[in-house]
């Protein structure tokens, strides 16, 4: 049996599931999700518990169980208490600023690039424009977002320079051997 998988989902107060075959919606205080999953998998409420069960011990139903239990898990966190994503700017000259709801970052680039954010995300940014944080109720879309911000300007290995994910280790590299001006042409 899936470790993951058999383990119930536990229902907060103040989130509703509704179970209408291989569809599940579930709302809460920072909205609703809906997601399809597979028909084989047995989805069931029992008391204030959410129950995954797999109907063999294929290997597609193994991969499955655990799977469905994780994704449904992740929908109930999210609609309660929701997912944020922090991402680091570092640079000389690189910002990010709010202009209404949409982020506007400026990180070495001719343009300011601009990010919509779509239904269900929001950006907020700290006041010296060195951090921006990515938050919403589906964990999916705020990791999607938050790699897209980073693709703008992804840091490099030699000064750190970019955007990168709160606590993210850059692995630098050395700068040219001949720096130290002894060891030019003759």
């Amino acid at each position: 049996m899936s470790r993951v998988g058999r383990m119930p989902i536990a229902i907060p107060a103040g989130v509703s599931v509704d179970i209408q075959g291989s569809q599940v919606l579930v709302k809460g205080a920072k909205g609703q999700l809906v997601r399809s999953f597979d028909p084989d998998m047995q989805i069931s409420l029992e008391g204030s518990q959410l129950v995954v069960r797999r109907p063999t011990d294929q290997r597609r139903h193994r991969a499955l169980h655990g799977l469905t239990r994780a994704l449904l898990n992740n929908m109930v966190l999210g609609v309660s208490q929701g997912f944020s994503r922090t991402l680091e700017i570092e640079g000389v000259g690189y910002r990010a600023e709010m202009q209404g709801n949409k982020l506007v970052l400026y990180v070495g680039y001719s343009h300011p690039v601009t990010f919509e954010p779509p239904a269900g995300i929001s950006f907020s940014v700290d006041k010296g424009g060195r951090t921006i944080v990515v938050s919403g109720a589906d964990k999916e879309l705020v990791g999607e977002i938050a790699a897209r911000i980073r693709r703008v300007r992804p840091p490099e290995p030699y000064k750190g320079k970019g955007i990168r994910y709160l606590n993210e280790q850059i692995r630098r590299k050395a700068g040219k051997a001949g720096k130290g001006g002894k060891g030019g042409k003759k």
